[in-house]
C-alpha cells in the first residue's frame, strides 16, 4: 500500500478532525487509516483513502478482534 508521506500529514479524521495513522496490515491486508481520537478505521482502496464515516469501521468491531 502506498500512501504519500506529504498526503497523510495534511489528512484528518472527518468524524473529529484528529490526524490519522497509517495501520497497513489492518483488515485482509489491505491496510487503514487510524484516527487518532475517535479511534475510527477508514478503508484504504486501491491505495485510495476512503474517508467517508459511514464507510468506518468502529473501534471494538468484530474486525479487530474486540
Amino acid at each position: 500500500m502506498q500512501i504519500d508521506a506529504d498526503l497523510l500529514a495534511i489528512l484528518a479524521c472527518p468524524a473529529c478532525r484528529s490526524p490519522l495513522r497509517l495501520d497497513e496490515g489492518a483488515v485482509e491486508g489491505a491496510g487503514e487509516l487510524v484516527c487518532s481520537g475517535c479511534g475510527l478505521a477508514y478503508p484504504v482502496r486501491d491505495d485510495i483513502p476512503v474517508l467517508l464515516i459511514d464507510q468506518a469501521r468502529r473501534p471494538g468491531s468484530a474486525a479487530d478482534g474486540g
